[in-house]
C-alpha cells in the first residue's frame, strides 16, 4: 500500500541544493515549496504557485497543466491533471473510465494548508511516488482557487492562528465575496469557473481543503460529507459508513492523529453539543452532493502549527485517494445510480434544520498554549497533545423541515435572463420549446421579507406562498401566455435545479434576489408542470 514519503523542511532544503530537473522530465524533482524554504514562516504567493506547477509538469509525463477559469482580477486558475491521460482536456480524462477526484485548495486564502499540501502532492507525483494511484484514479489538482485573495497578504489576517507568521491572504475574493457561499448564485467569476470545471470534467469526488476556527479540540483535522438532506442517500451512506470511518481509522492507526466530523461546541435551543456547520447548498461540498457527487470537506485544525496543518491535510488527501482507488467500481456505480434516479413525483426537502436529539458521542477536546506573534506581538495559540474526552450529543446531519414535490418540469419566463444565465452556468439542461402549459401550476406569493442589509453582495429574500391552479392566482392565467424556457426534471442535475428554482428553497435563486418581478398577492414568475398521474 502506497504511503506518502514525508520529509522535514530541513532535509528537503538540503537535498534541493544539488537537485536538478531533467530536461525531458526525468527528475528527481526535489523543489521545495515556500513554507519549506522559510521554516514554515511564509506561504506561497500566486507567482510561487505558478512557477511550481510549471516545474512539476515539466518534470513528469503524468502531469498536465491547464487552467479552469479566471479570478476577478484576471489571474488564470491553474489545474493539474494527474493520470494516464494524453493531455489535460476533459475528453481525455473521461475516456479512461476511472474515478476522477478534484482536490481544491485555497478557497479561503488565509487557510493555506491545502494549497501547500497540494503542491507537495505534485512533487511526489513528479517523483514517481504516486504511480500506484494513477492506475486507479485521475486527479484534478487546483491548488489556488482564491488567487486574488491570496495576494492580499497581511500579518493580521486570521488572528490567533499559529502561522504562517509572514502573513496570509484574505477569506474573501477581491469582490468581498466568500467563495464558499457563492456556489448557488454564481456571482463570482471563480465560482463560475468551478461550475464550468465540474460540468466539463465531472469528477466523482470533490475534496475542498480548509482550516477550521473556533473550538479547542484534540483533532488534527475534522471533515464533513455533504450536509443537505436532499443529498442522495447512497452517497451519504458511502461517506458516513465507509469512506470517512476507514480513513479515520487508517490515520489514527498509522500516525496516532485523531480525525472526526467537523463541529464546534455550542448551545442551540438550550441544548449543548457538538454542532456541524450548515446544510445549505452554497457550500462547495454540499453543492457537490446535490450534483450527485461525493463531496468531502477537510478542515485542518487552526491551532496546530502551520507545518502540522499541511501534514494533516496531506495525510487526509492521501487516504481519500487511496480509498477511492481501492473502491473504484463502487464509487462509480454509486454516482451513476444517483444520476439515474427518477425524481419527478418524489418529495425533497427545501428547508432543513438539526434533529431534536443528537447522537451521544465522546468528543475529544483539547488545550492550547498562548504565545506572542513574533512580528506583531498579538497572541497566537498552539495546540498541546492533551486529549480530554467529553460526552455530548453530536449534531452532524440535518433533517428536512419543509418538503415540496419534484415536478415534471419548471417553466421559466424567457425574460428572467439572470435565472436562465445561471442555470446554463450550472450545467442544467433546458429546452426552448416549453410545450403546452395547460396543466401548469402558478405560485401565489403570500408574504415577502427582504433583508435591509447586504449579505455576500445581495439582499436576502424569503417568501411564503403556495402552488395553485393559475386561475386562483390574480394574474396567474396571464403568466401562462408569456414565452417560457422548459427545465425538465428527468435529468441528472434535477436535485440542483429543484433547489435553485423552488420559491420556498432556503438557498435558491429567489433567496439571492435573482428572480425579478413579483409582489404579495401576485404570481411568482415561474410555473411548474406537475407529474401526470
Amino acid at each position: 500500500m502506497f504511503r506518502a514519503l514525508l520529509t522535514t523542511a530541513s532535509v528537503i532544503v538540503a537535498v534541493v541544493a544539488c537537485s536538478e530537473v531533467g530536461s525531458e522530465g526525468n527528475g528527481p524533482f526535489d523543489e521545495p515549496i515556500r513554507p519549506e524554504l522559510t521554516e514554515f514562516a511564509e506561504t506561497s504567493s500566486y507567482a510561487d504557485v505558478m512557477d511550481y506547477v510549471r516545474l512539476a509538469e515539466a518534470a513528469s509525463p503524468s502531469l498536465h497543466l491547464t487552467t479552469f477559469g479566471y479570478s476577478n482580477e484576471g489571474r488564470p486558475l491553474p489545474l493539474l491533471v494527474a493520470g494516464r491521460v494524453e493531455g489535460a482536456g476533459a475528453e481525455s480524462v473521461r475516456s479512461l473510465d476511472l474515478p476522477v477526484i478534484l482536490l481544491l485548495g485555497n478557497i479561503h486564502a488565509g487557510e493555506v494548508a491545502g494549497k501547500e499540501a497540494l503542491l507537495r502532492l505534485l512533487r511526489r507525483i513528479a517523483n514517481g511516488e504516486a504511480e500506484p494511484w494513477l492506475d486507479n484514479v485521475v486527479l484534478l489538482i487546483a491548488p489556488i482557487y482564491n488567487a486574488d485573495g491570496n495576494e492580499k497578504m497581511d500579518l493580521g489576517n486570521r488572528p490567533r492562528q499559529h502561522g504562517p507568521f509572514g502573513g496570509m491572504g484574505t477569506r474573501s475574493n477581491v469582490q468581498g465575496l466568500n467563495l464558499n457561499r457563492d456556489q448557488m448564485k454564481l456571482d463570482a467569476p471563480e465560482a463560475r469557473s468551478l461550475a464550468h470545471l465540474l460540468n466539463e470534467y465531472d469528477p466523482e469526488v470533490v475534496v475542498d481543503l480548509h482550516t477550521t476556527n473556533g473550538t479547542r479540540h484534540a483533532y488534527h483535522l475534522t471533515y464533513s460529507p455533504p450536509l443537505h438532506p436532499a443529498t442522495p442517500g447512497a452517497i451519504d451512506a458511502l461517506l458516513r459508513a465507509e469512506l470517512l470511518p476507514e480513513v479515520t481509522e487508517r490515520v489514527e492507526g498509522e500516525y496516532g492523529w485523531h480525525f472526526w466530523h467537523y463541529g464546534n461546541v455550542a448551545t442551540r435551543d438550550g441544548v449543548p453539543g457538538w454542532y456541524t456547520f450548515d446544510h445549505r447548498p452554497r457550500f462547495v461540498t454540499n453543492y457537490a452532493g446535490l450534483r450527485n457527487r461525493i463531496g468531502i470537506l477537510s478542515e485542518a485544525y487552526s491551532y496546530a502549527s502551520f507545518e502540522d496543518r499541511i501534514l494533516a491535510t496531506e495525510r487526509f488527501v492521501d487516504e481519500i485517494v487511496e480509498w477511492v482507488g481501492e473502491h473504484a467500481d463502487r464509487v462509480r456505480s454509486v454516482v451513476r445510480e444517483a444520476d439515474a434516479l427518477d425524481l419527478p413525483g418524489t418529495s425533497l426537502p427545501v428547508r432543513a434544520g438539526f434533529p431534536t436529539e443528537g447522537e451521544p458521542t465522546t468528543i475529544l477536546m483539547g488545550d492550547v498554549v498562548e504565545a506572542p506573534h513574533p512580528w506583531t506581538g498579538q497572541p497566537v495559540l498552539l495546540r498541546t497533545d492533551d486529549v480530554l474526552p467529553q460526552e455530548m450529543p453530536a449534531f452532524i446531519h440535518f433533517e428536512g423541515t419543509l418538503t415540496e414535490e419534484v415536478p415534471a418540469a419548471y417553466l421559466v419566463p424567457a425574460d428572467q435572463r439572470q435565472v436562465l444565465d445561471r442555470l446554463r452556468a450550472h450545467g442544467i439542461r433546458m429546452e426552448t420549446e416549453a410545450g403546452p402549459t395547460g396543466s401548469a401550476q402558478a405560485f401565489r406569493v403570500d408574504a415577502v421579507d427582504v433583508s435591509e442589509t447586504l449579505f455576500e453582495g445581495r439582499n436576502e429574500v424569503q417568501l411564503e406562498g403556495r402552488w395553485m391552479e393559475p386561475a386562483l392566482v390574480p394574474g396567474g392565467e396571464a403568466l401562462l401566455g408569456v414565452e417560457h424556457v422548459r427545465v425538465p426534471m428527468d435529468q441528472p442535475l434535477a436535485r440542483l435545479a429543484f433547489l435553485l428554482l423552488e420559491p420556498l428553497a432556503d438557498d435558491g435563486f429567489l433567496y439571492w434576489g435573482i428572480f425579478e418581478g413579483y409582489a404579495v398577492g401576485e404570481p411568482f414568475p415561474l410555473l411548474r408542470v406537475p407529474v401526470d398521474r
